[in-house]
């Protein structure tokens, strides 16, 4: 088995389906670290009543635990979608060398806002993003429905 970008995508659209499930808005992120998968999570924002509960700062939260360390300097963090301002903000401050996500999120992303903010860290986009954003597209349809 080979261990892409596409492979690992696969594990995050995985949790996003679980929040998908849970009635969260439908984001997941894995994070590796030398080709190992040190952590992985799904927004909870609901479910904790916490506004900060992004898939991306509990993930991160989990891999710094896990190293013993506030840098991730050697790690990449898969997420679906575009991380928005606060989530950039906290890949920032853990420097993650590499993020990689599925689709733009052109209304709440942090491009929208702050190119900068990630100028440190390697950025690859566009991977599975057909199948982060159809998950996306279904869940505030089906939410709209209601």
């Amino acid at each position: 088995m080979i261990f892409d970008d596409e492979y690992y995508m696969k594990l995050a659209i995985k949790e996003a389906r679980k929040a998908y499930e849970l009635g969260e808005v439908p984001i997941g992120v894995i994070i590796v670290c030398n080709g190992k998968v040190i952590a992985k999570a799904h927004n909870q924002t609901e479910t904790l009543k916490d506004s900060t509960a992004h898939a991306e700062i509990i993930a991160i939260t989990s891999a710094e635990n896990y190293l013993g360390s506030k840098y991730l300097e050697d790690c990449t963090l898969y997420v679906t979608i575009e991380p928005c301002v606060m989530c950039a903000g906290a890949i920032h401050w853990s420097h993650l060398k590499r993020i990689v996500y599925g689709a733009s999120d052109p209304k709440k992303g942090y491009k929208k806002y702050s190119m900068d903010i990630l100028k440190n860290t390697e950025v690859t986009c566009g991977i599975l993003e057909t199948e982060a954003e159809t998950l996306m597209k279904r869940f505030f349809e089906e939410l709209r429905e209601k």
